[in-house]
Formats: structure tokens, sequence, C-alpha cells
């Protein structure tokens, strides 16, 4: 599982011999969340989902084939860890996502909230049953944003449950996608 820093550093040169990346699976210790870069993109990258876990409700978005723009898909309501991964994967095969992002609620000091930890264990979860990549994304003021957006597009307060997570769920996407493509020029 690749976690993002507070900072990103400048993109590593790919041409440098025996250069591991830090996100490299075979440098990180099993279990661990050691990464400390945006994951550089495949040469195929394929679609990738993007979620925005709560206890109640897991907002979901995917990238297009190129993994340059994130779309809303829908809201997920949660029932258990086992049906919640299940739904997700089949959405996941769906679209063609080779990897996912899931959004990692952190204070504004950086420091983790207990719905991160919860995060972190769900993410683990996914990555461990649906054999994909799963990379946490900070998601910091996302939700406040998503908030920001319906206000201006006139979404009335009592209409906006159904939508706002997906809304979240695209935001963290496309920072994550934005810092990928930053990462490759």
């Amino acid at each position: 599982m690749h976690r993002n820093p507070a900072d990103l550093p400048a993109p590593a040169d790919a041409g440098s011999p025996g250069r591991d990346s830090p996100g490299d699976s075979a440098s990180e210790p099993a279990g661990e969340l050691a990464s400390l870069s945006v994951p550089a993109p495949s040469p195929n990258p394929g679609c990738v989902l993007g979620l925005d876990f709560g206890s109640r409700r897991i907002g979901v978005a995917v990238s297009d084939p190129l993994g340059i723009t994130a779309q809303p898909v829908l809201t997920l309501q949660r029932k258990n860890l086992r049906q919640d991964l299940r739904s997700l994967l089949r959405l996941a095969r769906k679209y063609g996502c080779r990897e996912a992002v899931v959004g990692e609620p952190l204070y504004l000091s950086g420091d983790a909230s207990p719905q991160a930890e919860r995060a972190r264990q769900f993410a683990q979860a996914l990555e461990r049953e649906g054999g994909l990549p799963v990379h946490l994304w900070d998601e910091r003021l996302s939700t406040a944003e998503a908030h920001r957006y319906l206000d201006a597009a006139g979404r009335p307060g009592n209409a906006r449950r159904d939508v706002i997570d997906q809304i979240a769920a695209t935001l963290i996407l496309q920072s994550f996608l934005d810092a990928r493509i930053a990462r490759k020029s």
C-alpha cells in the first residue's frame, strides 16, 4: 500500500541505474504504509478507482483509461466489509481499474484522525482481497470542497447526501491523478 507525502518530492530520473523508488514494493516492509512518493504512471494505466471511505457510505469515482480525469460513479451504502469489498471489486472489474485510491482523513496538522486508521484497514483489506495496488491519499478538506461545488451548482442541502461522497471521491482521485501527472513532467 502506498501513502502520499505532505510535500511531493521532485520526480526521480527514470533512467538512473540502481535507484529503487521509495514506493517499490520489494523495498517496503509487508503491511506497512512506507511509500514516500506518488507512484509513477504505468505505460498502460487503465482506470483508477477513487474512494471516499466513510462509516455509512463510500463515494466512488473512476478515472478515464489514460488516468487524466476523474468522474463520479455512485455512492455505496455500507453494509459490511465483505459485501462492500465485493461491490467495489465488481465496479473495479466493470471499469477496468488496475489500482485504487482511498482517501485518508488527516487532521489539518497532518496527524491521523481516528477515521484514518479505519480507512487504512479498509485499504489493506481491499488490496488483500482484490489484488489491486491501493494508495492512500490525503483527503483533507475534500468534503468541504465538495460542499462548495454543490453550493455553486445550486444544489439544496437536503439533496446533497446522495452525491456529496461521490463528489469527494472525485476530488480525491483528481488530486491523485494531478500529482501523478506532475511527477511525470
